[in-house]
């Protein structure tokens, strides 16, 4: 008689794969949960407990008789995986078909047993020529030509009568009357790649299963090869304009952008609102990109899964541990690009790159970044990908396997104690510590030591500034605060962050904490390449606005290897946890101070509209305390626009490039972050980098000294 309990207690378990398809075409992001039978009949064929028979069209039974186990989503080629499941018999359900079609497997000891799906939309394009005279001509190859219209009609079929939402090709016209049609002009003559969608969102309700989930992505790619257009002659007055010289898209405009994009959410205002949605009941999210809501989802299940591990052998600071969980999760879940939901808005990213005259590429910057500028990890499975900057370091350690976890508690996986780990290639945190080290700098970190010195009742000086400084137990603040000075002993400490910044950048803070420092390794020529590179891309603005001269990038590529291979030379040691670690630690802060409570202690500007409501209090410090009288703000956009401009030379790939291309569109695309980070660093420290002088030395001085020498003119005034 069979029966579904795993055998004895020595089999070892098996797997599941799962392949979702729709007419031949992986479906990416498909939500498929794995169901165990707990009885069988074994006289039905068709019923649970046949192996690899379905009943089409039955949903998954509700009888009891089913154990939920998992959910997985399908990556870029349709496939998932359900591992270390027990020998027995299973079911694996789509929650993205219109009707659950469950498709039933019999998991026997160590093999891993297939289970194909089939969505049934079957999407299809079909492309017809519109002639000068609007007539319909069904277009084969070859037909036609530069500047025509062609009209792009996408259908499907769906048992459920739904309507789906479709992806049309880049830079077509929709059209308004059916949304199943679109029209898009041939751009130039050649070979031309259109790529169209549709998307099956999830459907909830099965036993077990999330309340929410994605959408399962059905792409397909059709090509045309225009034709060129017969010139035509003309006569009469004719009207001559100049325009800027002409650039070709490169793959890696899609990465700078998930740049732009991510770190853009990563803003204090949208942590602020992750924290208002978490403890104030503010789920209104309708305003920010798919992408982005999608991700707070994830940060909340996030939050839930690190509050049970981030415990503090404190009384009474719970309240402390929900922030701290809560600011993990916001951090981790957006510092990564590679990782779904992938930080890609369409229609806002190719508006940005209009904006800056850059081209759009062929396709949606998603699939470009994701088919064109990731490269497939050696010694990963099919469809593991990493960033080309990190292929080539993997390619330097072909010996070494890839280690899927970073503590492998299964004693039967032999070779798995070492190795690299996968998501570090697959996912890696995109933070940059100068982030950091500019908040720092802006007194941040000196602001909240003042008010957590004077919470525990030190006087800082003879006449004490936050005498007022009077926190009554009745309101959040003061139990978050007791939380925070009770956990001084596990943040990092300004030594151990200055040394960083020095082992990072070369960059130092000047003060009494920070004294007689003895770095082992510092990256001494940084600031004066990143100073060099900032000044090359000012003489390339200047020729780039000119359009009777064609800009020369060569000099701006130099500078972008030059300081590559600066920051890559730092990306040691402490690199791949302190950034984040600082990261976490200086926004809770900030979220501290922006708690309304402060507004009654420290007196502030309220006519100054400062762009995060932290940054008052910032300023409202400096000034009780006597410090520079710069604003937080300089140094904020000097945090934020730095960050931007190093991840994207950090990671990118520029040791192996030679043609001036992509730095044009690099210079191109961070012109506003470059020229933002000129203008904040002239404001912070008095050095203007866009001056062109005759044989004139790059400033080189560090930021700390600079600083200093300005606080001792402003004390000397006074």
């Amino acid at each position: 008689m069979a029966t579904n309990s795993p055998a004895a207690g020595d089999l070892r378990p098996g797997g599941v794969r799962f392949s979702v398809h729709d007419d031949g075409r992986p479906v990416s992001g498909a939500t498929c949960s794995l169901y165990r039978q707990l009885l069988e009949d074994p006289g039905s064929p068709g019923t649970p407990g046949t192996p690899g028979k379905k009943r089409p069209g039955a949903p998954p039974p509700s009888t009891g008789r089913e154990l939920y186990v998992a959910t997985q989503v399908s990556g870029r080629d349709g496939q998932g995986r359900f591992p270390k499941q027990p020998p027995g018999s299973y079911f694996v359900l789509c929650h993205n078909q219109a009707l659950p079609d469950p498709v039933y497997v019999e998991v026997e000891s160590d093999c891993t047993h297939e289970a194909c799906i089939e969505l049934g939309l079957h999407v299809t394009a079909t492309i017809t020529l519109l002639r000068d005279d609007c007539s319909p001509n069904s277009l084969g190859f070859g037909l036609g030509r530069e500047g025509d219209v062609i009209e792009i009609r996408i259908d499907y079929t769906d048992s459920a009568t739904r309507v789906l939402p479709v992806q049309h090709p880049a830079r077509a016209r929709i059209d308004p009357n059916n949304p199943l049609v679109s029209h898009l002009t041939i751009p130039s003559a050649g070979l031309h790649e259109l790529r169209f969608g549709v998307a099956a969102p999830y459907i909830a309700g099965s036993p077990g299963a999330p309340a929410q989930g994605g959408d399962a992505r059905i792409s397909g790619v059709t090509t045309i090869d225009a034709g060129e257009r017969t010139p035509q002659p003309v006569s009469g007055n004719l009207g001559v304009a100049l325009q800027r010289t002409a650039t070709v898209s490169t793959a890696d405009l899609s990465f700078w952008q998930g740049i732009l994009n991510s770190t853009e959410q990563m803003s204090f205002n949208n942590y602020l609102r992750f924290m208002n949605m978490l403890f104030c009941g503010d789920n209104d999210l309708s305003d920010l990109p798919d992408f982005e809501q999608e991700r707070f989802g994830q940060k909340r299940i996030l939050r839930d899964q690190l509050r049970f591990r981030r415990l503090l052998p404190f009384t009474d600071s719970d309240a402390y541990r929900a922030v701290k969980a809560a600011t993990e999760a916001f951090v981790m879940v957006n510092c990564g690009v590679l990782a779904p939901r992938r930080p890609f808005d369409e229609e806002r990213d190719l508006a940005y790159l209009q904006r800056r005259d850059l081209p759009g590429p062929i396709g949606r910057i998603e699939d470009v970044f994701t088919e064109d500028y990731l490269v497939q990890i050696l010694g990963g499975e099919a469809g593991d990908k990493t960033l080309p900057y990190l292929a080539v370091i993997r390619s330097k350690l072909p010996d070494i396997a890839i280690k899927l976890n970073p503590i492998d508690v299964d004693p039967d996986r032999v070779g798995q104690c070492t190795g690299i780990l996968q998501d570090k290639l697959a996912n890696p945190c995109l933070l940059e510590l100068i982030w950091s080290y500019w908040h720092e700098e802006g007194m941040l970190v000196q602001t909240m030591n003042s008010i957590t010195r004077r919470f525990q009742n030190v006087r800082s000086h003879e006449r004490d500034p936050l005498a007022n400084l009077e926190i009554d137990p009745l309101r959040p603040l003061n139990n978050v605060l007791w939380g925070f000075v009770q956990d001084e002993q596990h943040r990092l400490s300004i030594v151990r962050r200055n040394y960083e910044y020095d082992h990072h950048y070369g960059l130092r803070l000047e003060g009494k904490a920070v004294q007689r420092m003895q770095a082992a390794d510092s990256r001494s020529r940084f600031l004066e390449a990143f100073h060099n590179l900032l000044r090359q891309c000012t003489t390339f603005y200047k020729q780039d606005d000119d359009t009777t001269v064609k800009a020369d990038a060569f000099p701006v590529l130099n500078a972008l290897k030059e300081v590559h291979l600066i920051l890559s030379q730092g990306a040691h040691n402490q690199f791949g946890d302190l950034p984040s670690t600082a990261r976490i630690e200086m926004m809770m802060e900030q979220w501290i101070l922006a708690r309304p409570e402060f507004r009654e202690f420290l007196p502030t500007r309220i006519m100054t509209a400062y762009p995060e409501p932290w940054m008052d209090r910032v300023d409202a410090m400096k000034k009780v305390q006597g410090w520079t009288d710069t604003s937080v703000l300089h140094f904020r956009n000097l945090a934020i626009f730095g960050e931007q401009v190093l991840l994207s030379i950090r990671w990118g790939h520029w040791s192996d490039v030679q043609d001036p291309l992509q730095a044009f569109n690099w210079a191109r695309f961070f012109r506003p972050q470059i020229q933002g980070y000129s203008h904040a660093y002239r404001s912070v420290t008095g050095v203007d980098l866009t001056l062109e002088l005759p044989d004139a030395k790059v400033d080189a001085t560090l930021p700390s000294v600079l600083l200093q020498r300005r606080l001792a003119t402003q004390q000397r005034a006074a």
